[in-house]
């Protein structure tokens, strides 16, 4: 091919599948008690943050709420 010829549409899908697939064969996987290990911190994380956001809405709103009151 020459240097400026485009590859076609195809060409470049086939090469970013290959490309992709390269990189894929380069990445370090966790085991599976990694994942859960890792899985339970995010869901942790995620419960104390939905709670402390939720006392925090209630406590503001109750704080407009006072002051729309007035």
């Amino acid at each position: 091919m020459a240097k400026s010829e485009k590859p076609n549409i195809f060409q470049r899908i086939k090469r970013w599948f290959k490309e992709t697939a390269g990189e894929l064969r380069k990445v370090t996987w966790p085991t599976r008690e990694e994942a859960i290990a890792l899985t339970r911190i995010v869901l942790i994380v995620t419960i104390i943050m939905s709670a402390i956001l939720g006392i925090l809405d209630f406590i503001f709103a109750r704080l407009v709420g006072l002051l729309v009151a007035i």
